[in-house]
């Protein structure tokens, strides 16, 4: 007889929910619970659901949700991850959060604390680990094809996420430092090893109906490499893409997302909400792969390629960058203090 799929509480309905609801419709049935939009979320995805053989229902509040499931999936916006967090691993459930862990790096180290007192799995969702490309890129350096990393730049932009306020409110979102490079910065550490000292400028132009926002982190790795790492949230009509390119004493790779996109995808799925997420190939869903990972390590497989550790090291190092731009000098986290 095949093990009876998890019960998975998905918490939160905006547009990264959308990107979650497929892969988690393929691994158990689904209760969805957010303040708005959960009706909407499971109306939407209710084909998709009955194609799976799965089903999804709503619950009324958070403890009904949590009385319902195995399993918890946090896709709330980056104010509240915190708090349903902790309300999770309280109720006993393992749970996935999605990136950033937390607003701050107190917050993020508490969870993890939380996570490991409780005995519970906490995963943050760096779903980049688990793009093609990157996966590529961290297989070369670990397997010496590079030789020592000199030099890492990766590159990512998007259109600013002006439908959702709180993006734009740094206090809430920390803004594109911690809402988009978060994940560069997530790569650079993976790739190149523990970050040493922190260096960033930003900037915010435009109107507030028309905003742009741009932000340069330079990272000095302990082994000695160099990361660089650029956000832009651009006009409205600028395209998803992202690239990379790192060097080391035996060579380079480079990547460049819209000269590798080789598909094309006419499916009857619904329409994510927030136009600044990658398109992916659907036979290759990276958000389906991650959540995939995690629920194998929940139910006693292996530790997944993104642990808790990492994810609030990811909040530090972002923090830091922020903390740069407003101070205007390096930061180092070895002393905790300006460098």
């Amino acid at each position: 007889m095949p093990p009876t799929p998890p019960r998975i509480g998905l918490v939160g309905a905006g547009g990264i929910a959308h990107a979650h609801m497929p892969g988690l419709l393929r691994l158990g049935p689904v209760v969805v619970f957010a303040q708005d939009g959960a009706p909407e979320l499971a109306a939407a995805f209710g084909p998709a659901a009955a194609a799976a053989g799965s089903s999804i229902t709503v619950a009324d509040s958070l403890d009904d949700l949590f009385a319902a499931v195995d399993v918890v999936d946090v896709v709330t916006p980056t104010f509240a991850h915190a708090e349903v967090v902790r309300a999770a691993l309280t109720a006993g459930k393992d749970v996935v959060s999605e990136k950033p862990l937390a607003r701050t790096d107190a917050d993020a180290a508490d969870l993890v604390a939380r996570a490991r007192e409780a005995g519970r799995q906490l995963y943050p969702a760096h779903v980049v680990r688990f793009f093609p490309a990157y996966v590529r890129l961290h297989d070369a350096v670990t397997t010496g094809l590079l030789g020592d990393l000199a030099v890492l730049r990766f590159v990512r932009s998007g259109a600013f996420p002006i439908r959702t306020a709180w993006f734009g409110d740094r206090a809430l979102s920390g803004g594109i430092v911690l809402d988009q490079m978060i994940h560069d910065l997530d790569i650079a550490r993976w790739i190149a090893g523990p970050v040493a000292t922190v260096s960033a400028v930003g900037v915010r132009a435009g109107t507030e109906v028309e905003p742009v926002e741009a932000a340069h982190v330079l990272l000095t790795h302990e082994s000695g490499a160099i990361s660089h790492v650029a956000g832009i949230w651009g006009p409205q009509h600028l395209a998803f893409s992202t690239e990379y390119s790192v060097t080391g004493t035996r060579g380079s790779l480079a990547h460049r997302s819209l000269d590798e996109q080789d598909y094309v995808a006419d499916l009857a799925v619904p329409d994510a909400v927030d136009g600044f997420l990658p398109e992916v190939d659907p036979a290759d869903d990276p958000y389906g792969l991650e959540l995939a990972e995690f629920l194998g390590a929940f139910a006693g497989g292996a530790e997944p390629r993104v642990t808790a550790a990492d994810g609030a090291e990811a909040v530090r190092i972002a923090n830091a960058a922020i903390e740069s731009m407003d101070m205007g000098q390096p930061v180092s986290l070895t002393t905790g203090a300006r460098a």
